[in-house]
């Protein structure tokens, strides 16, 4: 019998002792490892058979296709390209790239990477701003979690080329509650008590049910609707992708990777001196990015570390599927993800009061950082701060990371 609350009930105590009985097979602080390369290698290799991230016919990376640039406009000293591309799966991507007005030759190169927030009606413009004026929701959401700025405007002014995309399931890549069967989104959206088993009538009906999906000139009641959708959505695109012998970090991934080799490719960035970061959700793709792809010199990442344990025993309710790939955990801990990528700088910046989090979870994967850096020879490439308040990017926090990416890619 559980002897605490948890997310599993009297199965808690059961579930956790399966992550917390020592460093997985696959763990750097394993005493199975004393090559470096050997269990990045093999690490790697096991965490891509988890996530089972997809690829193009051939096997290869995915990789962008018809890149188009929709406008270019100049605001607050930078030059901002708005650009769409086309990936082997769902509606074109929609992009935004910013760098310094005037900038000539080669830039640092970071991909900033947007949050989840359970807001899914929108994706870059959550970290970015471009000559159009702001959502109102969206200025009240920087002004929230990132100090009342756009983060990857700020970072662009230090001297970057700085990419930030939408990707599955957000803005330009979202779901629309249209293209579902309409009996899916009436069970979706019914009250549990009144939630009932489909009728043969009910399985039959083809007329799209439109009323979730946001009408132009972007309402913040219908994007409430939306995004009220999109989370009780979230179980079924799980299902479907684990259906289709992938995962959601797997596509996660695959997209972030494609966008990472469009950043690579530009005339106009040094792909030796790529970064990539963000918050909450953008903390978590920087996890997988950052431990899976070298390309990523330096890599910070705010607002998302814990342990598998403390999603297991406390917050998994309060996170999305983005995160979850079976089999994962039983090989190596939440933050050796992101410590695969040893002896690359990594700074991971978290907060004493953030909700989302078991702060001595936090407290701990700091800790496992730290043994898989020092393993590796690198403890000077590894920093954690933990910062005061709630769950958040704020200008101090800011000021530290893009002090960071200077450090490692200027």
């Amino acid at each position: 019998m559980s002897t605490r609350l948890n997310m599993l009930g009297a199965y808690g105590d059961w579930a956790a002792s399966r992550v917390e009985a020592g460093p997985g097979p696959f763990s750097l602080r394993n005493p199975r490892w004393t090559s470096v390369e050997q269990w990045r290698k093999a690490a790697r290799a096991e965490l891509a058979r988890s996530l089972c991230r997809p690829t193009d016919d051939g096997g290869g990376d995915v990789a962008v296709r018809d890149v188009v640039v929709q406008r270019s406009s100049e605001r607050d000293g930078l030059s901002i390209e708005e650009i769409s591309w086309q990936l082997p799966w769902g509606p074109r991507t929609e992009a935004v790239l910013l760098k310094p007005s005037g900038a000539g030759g080669r830039l640092p190169g970071v991909l900033a990477l947007h949050d989840h927030a359970g807001n899914k009606y929108f994706g870059k413009r959550k970290i970015a701003r471009t000559a159009a004026p702001p959502h109102p929701m969206m200025e009240r959401h920087q002004g929230s979690y990132y100090g009342g700025v756009a983060w990857a405007n700020e970072i662009a002014r230090k001297g970057f080329a700085v990419l930030v995309h939408d990707t599955f399931p957000f803005e330009s890549r979202k779901v629309l509650a249209s293209d579902l069967p309409p009996c899916a989104v009436e069970r979706l959206m019914s009250h549990p008590e009144h939630a009932r088993e489909m009728t043969p009538e009910d399985l039959a009906a083809t007329e799209p049910i439109r009323r979730y999906d946001v009408p132009a000139g972007e309402p913040q009641h219908a994007i409430a609707a939306y995004n009220a959708f999109a989370g009780q959505h979230e179980t079924l695109v799980a299902k479907s992708l684990f259906s289709a012998g992938t995962s959601w970090p797997g596509v996660t991934l695959a997209e972030d990777m494609a966008a990472l080799s469009y950043l690579a490719s530009r005339p106009d960035v040094d792909p030796a001196r790529l970064g990539c970061g963000g918050l909450s959700g953008g903390g978590m793709r920087t996890a997988f990015l950052a431990g899976t792809d070298d390309r990523i010199r330096c890599a910070f990442t705010a607002g998302f570390m814990t342990t598998w344990s403390d999603f297991c025993r406390n917050v998994s309710y309060t996170h999305t599927w983005m995160v979850y790939a079976p089999g994962l955990p039983g090989l190596l801990d939440f933050p050796e993800i992101l410590g695969l990528r040893a002896p690359l700088p990594a700074l991971v910046l978290a907060t004493t009061e953030d909700p989302l989090f078991t702060r001595s979870e936090t407290e701990r994967a700091g800790r496992i950082l730290g043994e898989v850096y020092k393993k590796a020879g690198a403890s000077d490439a590894f920093r954690i701060s933990m910062y005061p308040g709630p769950h958040k990017f704020d200008l101090p926090m800011q000021e530290q990371a893009f002090a960071w990416m200077k450090r490692w890619l200027a």
